[in-house]
């Protein structure tokens, strides 16, 4: 008896199946699938199917080496600067709707590295601003201005 939040093998069509060997399935998709996969040997011998279907694997069409290569995505720099709103509008713009529209998995853990790493930046600073003022107080003196 299936569970009924439990895939099962009618609901994972050829389609489906193929979009995971390309990995461009959503992240929840991809987690439908492989636990489809691991509960039926059936299903994984259709995996093994369209795999060998797919002819040259899709290797090397223009939209593989691009996304391969990345060629569409902005540097890590431009992301940094990106981060910090200080590039140009136009790059913005493209920057913005690489990470929003075509939701690039790989700029998007970039971004959200860089912006770790902005937070941690911040409060390592704001701490040894407090630590430099605190060791200081007793050099300004308690005299006050006359």
């Amino acid at each position: 008896m299936h569970n009924q939040s439990e895939p099962t093998n009618a609901t994972i069509g050829d389609d489906l199946l193929l979009g995971y060997l390309a990995e461009n399935l959503s992240a929840e998709e991809m987690a439908r699938v492989e636990k489809a996969l691991r509960a039926s040997a059936e299903l994984r011998e259709r995996l093994e199917r369209a795999r060998a279907d797919r002819g040259d694997l899709g290797l090397h069409t223009l939209g593989a080496i691009w996304k391969r290569r990345r060629l569409t995505c902005p540097s890590r720099q431009e992301l940094g600067g990106f981060l910090l709103d200080a590039i140009d509008p136009g790059l913005a713009d493209y920057i913005a709707f690489h990470l929003d529209t075509i939701e690039c998995s790989f700029c998007r853990a970039n971004l959200a590295d860089l912006k770790d790493k902005s937070d941690r930046r911040e409060t390592d600073a704001e701490h040894r601003r407090k630590r430099i003022f605190h060791s200081s107080r007793g050099l300004l003196g308690d005299e006050k201005p006359g």
